[in-house]
């Protein structure tokens, strides 16, 4: 610290006056910085993934089944694998389903899985868990799946809806080909093996599968969930699989009836 003789010197006085002038440009300066760097205004908390959401994908929403009809509304005869790029271990493994054999191993729920559950005719109930958590659940089989968007850890052991990381896609930096406000863009993994197709076509517990959400408008004005899914499985598949699901939104809770998993 300056002794009062060396302040009175005119030196010391001008070390003084361009101190202080340092000190009013640095807080001048800092909220702007500190905004370009993306922080909360006033050194208030993050924003969180319900604040940032390219759109709103809460409600009840059902089922929009257009294609695939035949293999979506009723379980396909055993070894009905059209469309599926099930390799030739994938076949073997599917022709050798035995919907009694899953009873009575209390895996009913097998086709019911993250990998499966969008392609079957279920309804929707989607809300905000919390703040940075997406809560899907589905009344056909009773499911539940959680998208998270912060850093929760995976569970150690595997589930039939696995563990599901999920970020928004904004408008400049979403993927080519959706809508102008953005998508929504889920990766899920350690999944138990389940089925891909009702009839036993199976995916395995190296299955990684990526989602993305759009939400579009139809021409007479419903809101639809339009769902992308790849299906990667380097056990069963000679491929990706690749499917487009639509839902339907709907004003309330009407017809939202929770059933439990069938095996048949």
């Amino acid at each position: 610290m300056n002794t009062n003789r060396e302040v009175r010197t005119e030196k010391g006085e001008r070390l003084v006056r361009l101190a202080a002038c340092a000190i009013c440009v640095l807080a001048l300066g800092w909220p702007l910085s500190a905004q370009r760097g993306g922080g909360a205004r006033g050194g208030g908390a993050p924003r969180t993934a319900r604040d940032t959401a390219a759109f709103d994908p809460t409600g009840y929403w059902v089922s929009v089944v257009t294609e695939d009809w035949k293999w979506r509304m009723v379980t396909p005869k055993k070894g009905v694998f059209d469309g599926l790029p099930l390799n030739p271990e994938g076949r073997r493994v599917g022709e050798a389903w035995d919907p009694a054999k899953d009873e009575a191993a209390g895996e009913q729920c097998r086709a019911y899985g993250a990998a499966g559950i969008m392609r079957l005719p279920t309804r929707l109930h989607i809300t905000w868990q919390d703040a940075n958590t997406v809560k899907l659940e589905t009344d056909y089989g009773t499911q539940t799946r959680l998208f998270h968007f912060d850093n929760v850890p995976p569970p150690s052991e595997p589930s039939w809806q696995g563990h599901s990381v999920a970020q928004w896609e904004l408008a400049g930096g979403a993927r080519a080909g959706g809508p102008p406000g953005g998508d929504l863009k889920v990766q899920t993994t350690h999944l138990r093996p389940g089925y891909v197709r009702k009839n036993g076509a199976p995916y395995s517990d190296k299955t990684v599968m990526t989602e993305y959400f759009d939400l579009n408008t139809a021409p007479n004005g419903d809101q639809l969930l339009t769902v992308t899914t790849k299906v990667e499985d380097p056990q069963y598949f000679r491929g990706t699989y690749i499917t487009t699901s639509d839902f339907n939104k709907l004003p309330d809770a009407k017809g939202w009836n929770p059933t439990p998993c069938s095996a048949r």
